[in-house]
This record gives C-alpha cells, structure tokens and sequence, in this order.
C-alpha cells in the first residue's frame, strides 16, 4: 500500500470536500480517502498496482476541483546527445510522485511536476546522479505551488470585493429610501440599478455559476449552488418588475449578498493561511546551505544537494544543515529547538549533530548520517503535516450533516415560497425574499471548518511545544484519559545510576574511601561502577590505577590499591571475608528503604563506609505529577523493581498505586486489566522496551529525546524527554477538543436557528448573506486562539 497527500484548489464549503472524497473512494484500488477542507489537502491510501495519482488527478478535476503540483527546474550536467535527455527523463519519470518530466538538451534543464508528499527535490538530483548525471536545483526558478496558488487567490478575491464593493454602493444607496431619506430619482430607476448589479451578478458572481454547474453535473449540490439560486433569483425578478415597469426592486440583494461572501471567503483564505504557521516556522528553522569538503575543496552548496557520508565543516553561529556524526573538532550546540533545553550541549568527536541545531563555539567537521526527509526535523514535519491532514472521530458527524444538507436546504427554500406565496397568500417578492434568505444563511461552510481548523491550529501548537500527535483521533482520545500509566526507568526516573551518598566510619576520610572506592571501580564496566566513578570525578577526585581487580559475580569486587586491600560490594561478600558491619547496617538499611543501591566499602579487612547508588528521578517529574492528579486522572507507576524499590521512588514523587516486579512482555497485560475496568488508559513509556504496552493503550504516549520522533507504537511524542510533557499534551487535547465542541455547537446553532428565522420573513437577504460569509470566518477565528493557550512550558 502507498500512501499520497495531494493539494486541492477550488473546494468552499464542506460538501465539495464530502464529494471529493466520495469520488476517491469510489475508485478501484483506494484503501482510504481523507479530504481536508481547511488543509485543502486530500490524503489517500492505495494500491500502486490498480491505481495511479494520474486517476487522483483526473477524478478530481471530473468532479470539477484542480490538484496543485510543485514544479522545479533543475540545471542537469554531464548531457552529451538526445538519448541521455531521454534516459535522464525516463528514470525521473519511474519515481514514485512525479507526474511529468521535461529534458531539455539544448538548454540543459530538466522541468518536473511532482507531489511533494511524495517526492523531494533532493530524491530527483539523488535520481539522476544514479543515471550518471550531474544535477542542481534552479533557486530562481522554483516556487512554492501551494503558497502562489493561496496567494493568487487572496489576489482574486480582494479585486473581485474591491470591484463588487464600488458596484454596489449606488445599490447601498438606493435602500435609503425604505428609511425615508431623500435621495436622487436616478437611484431608483430600475434600468440604472441593472447597470450595476449586472457585473456583479455575472462578472464577479461567475465563480458561483461555475462551482454551481460542476456540483450539479456530478449529482450533488454546495454552497455555491443555494449562492446562485438565490442572486439569481432576486435578479431575475428585478429584472421582470423592471420589464413590465414595476418597482418591486431587489438588485441590490443579489448584489450585497455576493460582495459579503466574497469578502468573507478573503477574509477565510487570510485566516486559513495562519492556520498552517507551525508547518512554516519548522521549515524556517532548516538551514538554507552547508559548507561541503569534496576531494579537499570546501564549497558551499544548497541543503538539498547535501549526500550522506559527506564531511560538512560548521563554523560558530551557523545552523547544522542535516543530522550526522562529529568527525573532527568539539564545540557546544544549542538543541533547544528540538529538547527544550536552553543549555547548549557539549559536542566531541563520536557524538550525533542534529539538523537546524544551532553551533555556539567552535568549529567542527560532522559526517551526513541523514538526509532531507531523513532528518529529525524533517520527521518532526512530516508527523505534524499527517496529523493536521487527519480527521478526528468527532468530524463525521459533521461531514455526514453537511453531505446532504445543501439539497434539504433548497427543499426547504421553495417550501417557504410556497406556503408564504399560495398558502398566507402575501406579494411575490415577499415570498421571494423569504426563499432567498433560507437559501443563503443555510451554507454549511462553517460546519465543514468547525473541526479541521482546530485539529490543525492545535497540532501546530504542540509541535511548538515538543508535544507531537500522529492524528486527530490521538488528540481527541488524548482528552477523554482518566487514567496514566507511566514507567518508571528512563520516564519518571532519569535512567543513568547517579551517586547520591557516602557515609564512612571508623575514623576513615570520605574523600579517601571514595577515591579507593572509585580507582577499584573503574576497572569495572558495571553501570554502578561508572555511576561512582562519575561522581567521584565530578567532586574532582583524581583516580589512580588499581594494581589489581577482580570481580566476584554477585557479591562485588575486590581490588589492590596503593597497597591497600578494597573490598566493594554486598552483605554476603563481607560475611564471607569475616568483617563485621556494626552501627552502618542500619545505615545501609535506610538507604535501601529510600530506594538506592548500597554498596558496603571495607579497607584493610575493616569496614570503612558505605556508598549509594540510585537511579535518580528527573527534576519535573513531582511537579508533573502533581498537576496530572490535580487534573483529575489516576496515575500508576509500572516497573520491573522489587516492591521496596518502586515504592521509595513512588512515595517521593506522590504516586499511590504501583505495580512491581513487572516483567517487560507483561506491561501490556497490566494496561488491558485497567481498560477491562472501564478506564481510559495512556502509557507513558520510552518506546523500545515499552512497546507492546503502548500499543495497547488507549493512547502510547512515547518519551523522545529530541531526534527519537518516528517511534511507530507511540500515538503522541514528546520530544523532550521530561513528564511535563504529558501535562501539555492534556491541557492542549482538552483545549482543542473544547474548541472543536464551541465551532460545531456555534455552527449547528447558527444553520438550526437562521433557517426557520429566515423561513418567517424575519430576515433580509442581504443581512443573511453577511452572516453566512462571517460565520466560516468566525469559526477560524475561534480556532485561531488555540495559539494562545497557555501550556506548563
């Protein structure tokens, strides 16, 4: 199975989205079609072998919409007669998203029409240096399909409103008159009113005409049809009162209606563009060049050219083009674009480099380990691109409603003419304007934006925050949580053993006992071992060299220092070695009960001390869960330690219910037992050994560390490695979902309450028609203040 993203121009309202994605469906070989109104985007899964996007393409411009392609040039190198013209064009033909390919010899330029959800530029250069040709990117040339054609359309919309505004006014001024004031006679001839509602109803009312034809040719109906009946029926009636020489006038409602709707649909594509900022400020943070060491020469080349295995050098205050590996050189790094932390990370020879990271210090050589769609960042975009692009559970209701609401509101409309015309038996024109007024307000336009602007303004936002879902339908579960299963190791707790005491008796010195302790310990590759070793180096203790080691399996070591005989390690160890413990078994007890590692210390066949060792909790993890509990969820800790264990480190963060001595294959068997009891569960694991566990979650909940964001069991990532960010995640799910709630329940209020008010004649055409255009754009907007939500981070 394939899956394709392509973007789609031309959609207004929710039932074009609703008519596009039933005509994918439709076709042989589509697993699945999601169409995105507020994304104007359609995400489809199939099968390569019975379908192609040139089908996609073609159904979609059947049903009377346009699909956007990317277009890029590139300066090809190497050509030496037609046939490498044509091999050049037949290999980048063969790769999956491009739709057409254009060699041209004589100008040496290859021109490519592709689906940038599928293929990159850095694939196409990739795909004809794999033919033996040379290629580079036309900077100049290239364009962003997606933006021109957003920005085209801002364009046509704001000369459509200027011209339609100006035309209407001598129309605006006319309805002076239903105020008694005075104004010229040649306002109210009928024949110098159709001079200026043609154009509009015609020139810049064509669009509606046009969408009208296309959705009725395909059987169904949009917006754009209750628009033109309605102008059209005022006009139309106008134009016969003024035929016969009567002076029933209605241009000017024909004529305002399509200016305020044209107004509201700029005042959309402006607001729609700010939805989708998160995807623009991650691709701002990519480098635009890397400095390249190539056969000895240094050269500067476009990101997009960059190859794996390539030795980039990165001078002080330059971002890191793409992910690799440091060659030669040490410097800090500044990482906070991707963990959080402020504290530039110190960066030696062996140590990863991550993409659009920023180098503070000095000067490096780092090897391409990863490239364009390869990099964390370049992750990081994708999942946020496929999560805005998806659709939450709770939108089906309202695409379901507005398939076929458009045709019950038309139903509705001449049902209202009738009863208003041949039943209470009031003028035409008043019938007429009641029909009009049902036909406008009833656009389902914001009930097609409700969901999808908030699931998009809502992601993007928690990839500002490190916080990133896989979906609408992770979001939306993440809302209804009650209860959180979190690891322990490496998720409440840091993961890495720390030394946290040293307590000495008998006279002995504490630098001293740690310093043996230590230089016997570093000849150990234990994970305890180095955890002391660490600790003595951070209090500046300088270790010797042991002129012997030797580990004894389950009881600890023994060492010879400086002609000192060390004994480290376990109860039994200094039974069998005769040495009595005294007053530091008690000691050694409360370290235990505190949930640390003690290791007994003895020098010279007498007991010197005692050191610890624990695998300490991370700096937010209180404070997290604090505020989870304080957001009423229940919040279990599963581990694989003993019960004493797990119940110090419980009690010092606040956790009352535990599950100990858990093996890694029964984690999973742990969450099911609490979904048996009804309860909605997320597991919060590191997603490797956590695996199945949270697979079988109601949502996994994945802890990254900054460039681990493709964990495939996880539904939500967070990046930056502390439990804050569960509490993010939860505060922006339920920010979001409430949001959702107040665009569907404004949405639902407005068409339920506006259809009968419109039905009783309470309400003039035109004052419909600017509450229908303002409605989509309220909804954005509401949308729009999920940006400033305030989160913990």
């Amino acid at each position: 199975m394939a899956t394709t993203t392509l973007k789609i121009q031309g959609m207004t309202c929710a039932s074009c989205a609703t008519r596009i994605e039933k005509g994918l469906n439709r076709l042989q070989g589509v697993k699945k079609a999601n169409v995105n109104l507020a994304l104007e985007r359609a995400s489809i899964e199939y099968d390569e072998e019975q379908v192609s996007i040139n089908d996609f393409e073609k159904k979609i411009a059947d049903i009377g919409y346009k699909v956007i392609s990317d277009k890029v040039e590139l300066d090809i190198f190497g050509m030496t007669c037609a046939s490498c013209a044509t091999r050049i064009e037949k290999a980048l033909n063969k790769l999956p998203g491009v739709k057409t390919a254009n060699v041209n010899l004589a100008l040496e330029r290859a021109t490519v029409e592709y689906i940038g959800a599928d293929v990159s530029i850095a694939d196409l250069i990739k795909q004809v240096e794999s033919v033996g040709y040379r290629a580079k990117e036309r900077k100049a040339d290239n364009v962003d399909a997606e933006k021109e054609a957003r920005e085209a359309e801002i364009r046509n919309q704001k000369r459509k409103f200027i011209i339609s505004a100006i035309l209407s006014l001598p129309l605006l001024v006319a309805m002076l008159e239903y105020i008694n004031i005075r104004i010229p006679e040649i306002f109210l001839n009928p024949w110098f009113q159709w001079v200026f509602a043609t154009p509009v109803q015609f020139f810049v009312g064509w669009q509606f005409y046009v969408g009208s034809y296309k959705a009725l040719k395909n059987g169904s109906a949009n917006m754009d049809v209750l628009v033109a009946l309605g102008t059209s029926a005022a006009y139309v009636y106008s134009l016969w009162e003024a035929l016969i020489g009567g002076d029933k006038l209605y241009y000017e409602t024909g004529a305002i209606i399509i200016t305020l709707i044209v107004l509201g649909k700029l005042l959309e594509a402006v607001a729609k563009g700010r939805t989708s900022e998160a995807i623009k400020k991650l691709m701002g943070l990519q480098a635009k060049t890397a400095t390249v060491i190539r056969d000895g020469v240094e050269q500067e080349i476009a990101i997009e050219e960059v190859v794996v295995d390539d030795i980039i050098l990165v001078r002080p205050g330059q971002k890191i083009p793409v992910d690799g590996v440091v060659v030669e050189g040490n410097s800090a790094v500044d990482e906070s674009m991707l963990t959080g932390e402020s504290i530039p990370v110190d960066k030696k020879i062996g140590d990863n480099v991550i993409g659009a990271t920023i180098n503070k210090h000095g000067t490096f050589k780092f090897k391409a380990t990863k490239v364009g769609k390869d990099t964390a960042l370049a992750q990081i975009i994708k999942v946020v691109e496929d999560a805005q692009g998806s659709k939450a559970p709770i939108q089906k209701l309202a695409d379901k409603i507005s398939g076929i609401f458009v045709p019950i509101v038309v139903g509705i409309a001449i049902l209202t003419f009738i009863v208003w015309y041949f039943v209470i038996g009031v003028e035409f024109a008043i019938a007429l304007a009641a029909m009009i007024a049902v036909l406008v307000i009833a656009c389902p336009c914001a009930l097609g934006l409700a969901t999808p602007t908030s699931i998009m303004v809502g992601t993007g936002k928690g990839a500002e925050k490190g916080v990133l879902f896989k979906g609408g339908e992770h979001l939306q579960n993440t809302s209804r949580l009650n209860t959180i299963v979190l690891d322990k190791t490496g998720t409440i707790t840091k993961g890495e053993p720390e030394l946290t005491d040293i307590y000495v008796v008998n006279g002995f010195n504490e630098d001293e006992v740690l310093r043996l302790t230590a230089s016997a310990e570093n000849s150990s590759e234990h994970p305890l071992a180095t955890a002391i070793v660490k600790g003595a180096k951070e209090k500046g203790i300088e270790l010797v060299e042991a002129d012997s080691f030797n580990a004894i399996p389950g009881f600890g070591i023994e060492a010879e220092i400086e002609d000192k005989k060390l004994l480290v390690g376990t109860r039994k160890l200094m039974k069998q070695q005769n040495i009595m413990l005294g007053e530091i078994e008690s000691k050694m007890e409360q370290m235990e009960q505190e949930g640390k590692t003690a290791m007994l210390v003895a020098i010279d066949q007498q007991i010197a001390g005692v050191v610890a060792v624990a695998d300490t909790i991370k700096e937010d993890s209180k404070e997290a869960i604090h505020k989870l509990q304080q957001l009423g969820l229940k919040v279990v800790m599963i581990t694989g330690d003993n019960k004493r264990t797990a119940e110090a480190i419980a009690k010092q963060v606040g956790i009352t219910e535990i599950r100990a001595e858990v093996l890694p294959e029964d984690k999973a068997s742990e969450v099911q037992k609490f979904k048996d009891q009804g309860e909605i569960v997320a597991m919060v694991g590191d997603g490797i050994n956590d695996a199945p566990a949270l697979v079988t979650a109601d949502v996994g909940i994945a802890i990254g560390t900054g460039t681990d964001v493709a964990i495939e069991s996880s539904d939500v990532t967070l990046m930056r490695g502390n439990l804050t960010g569960i509490v993010d995640a939860i505060l922006l799910s339920r920010k979001t979902m409430r949001n959702i709630k107040q665009n569907l329940f404004w949405a639902f209020i407005y068409n339920t309450l506006g259809i009968p008010v419109a039905a009783l004649g309470l309400l003039a055409p035109w004052i419909a028609g600017a509450a229908m255009a303002f409605s989509s754009v309220s909804v954005v907007s509401n949308s729009l203040r999920l940006k400033g939500v305030k989160l913990v981070h």
